[in-house]
């Protein structure tokens, strides 16, 4: 069966505050990076699946990044998947 690999970009939603983003962002700029006007957080997953074609493997990345990976209230989630050969 083929392999896929998937990288899952999950984020906060824009209306939900990030005090790990704006913390980080305040340390950018004590560290001297100036200019940085909005700075977030998010979080990247990688994972190879098997599947027997593209379609169902992205259906499978799709369950898992909406019922495992993010949490739907809060957070917004997209990917990339590629065939490994």
């Amino acid at each position: 069966m083929p392999n896929f690999q998937a990288r899952v970009l999950v984020n906060l939603r824009p209306s939900v505050l990030d005090p790990a983003g704006e913390a980080a962002r305040s340390a950018a700029n004590r560290l001297g990076v100036k200019g940085i006007s909005k700075l977030r957080i998010g979080k990247a997953i990688e994972l190879v699946i098997e599947a027997p074609n593209e379609q169902e493997a992205r259906k499978k990345v799709e369950l898992l990044s909406d019922r495992l990976l993010a949490n739907p209230v809060i957070e917004d989630w997209n990917f990339e998947i590629q065939s490994i050969k």
